[in-house]
């Protein structure tokens, strides 16, 4: 056998062993992800900022006061402060929404953590991530702020997408990693049975 075939046959059981691994390191990147995410939710920024995403999603525009156009007055830059917008959005439920957001994204977070001791939890936890990640993919289709808006440029619309609409992608590589994890505290969870 060669030295070329050794090595390659090497580095393959070598990345085959890591399956394991690999899945645990996902389920602390969702972890990490969401916990730090969720302690967002808890500053005024992080809280403003997701309105347009809640104000027009049919699924979660009802948690807010103010009807959906109404937040475009409203807006503020990261961290910037006005006092009347402030205000605004307090009367909007903007900052109590996001508060408890907060605390089911870090839930979700921890509950997937879990499920390197206990599958049951992990399940839970994992199928409750991909939930609100096909929810948060949703903004694709109900938030306009998504995409490039029609400025002259003659760049605009599908395909491009703004900053919110790039974070919000991101989120295809959370839903196929929840995926992953949740089948394996699924065999996890057969096995012991």
């Amino acid at each position: 056998m060669s030295k070329v075939k050794l090595l390659i046959d090497f580095v393959l059981n070598t990345a085959a062993s890591l399956k394991g691994a690999g899945i645990h390191m996902v389920r602390i990147a969702i972890f990490i992800i969401f916990v730090w995410i969720g302690g967002l939710k808890f500053w005024n920024y992080e809280a403003e900022g997701i309105v347009p995403f809640v104000a027009n999603s049919p699924f979660m525009s009802f948690f807010y006061a103010k009807d959906a156009p109404e937040y475009k007055d409203y807006k503020l830059k990261e961290g910037e402060f006005d006092k009347v917008k402030h205000e605004w959005h307090k009367a909007n439920n903007t900052y109590t929404f996001s508060h408890g957001l907060g605390v089911a994204i870090m839930s979700f977070g921890f509950l997937t953590l879990l499920g390197i001791w206990f599958p049951k939890v992990g399940f839970i936890g994992t199928g409750l991530v991909t939930l609100m990640t096909f929810g948060t993919l949703s903004f694709l289709v109900t938030t306009p702020e998504v995409w490039v808006p029609d400025l002259g440029s003659g760049e605009h619309g599908f395909p491009l997408l703004t900053g919110a609409g790039r974070l919000v992608i991101k989120d295809v590589c959370i839903l196929a990693g929840a995926v992953v994890v949740l089948a394996d505290c699924a065999q996890r969870i057969l096995k012991r049975k």
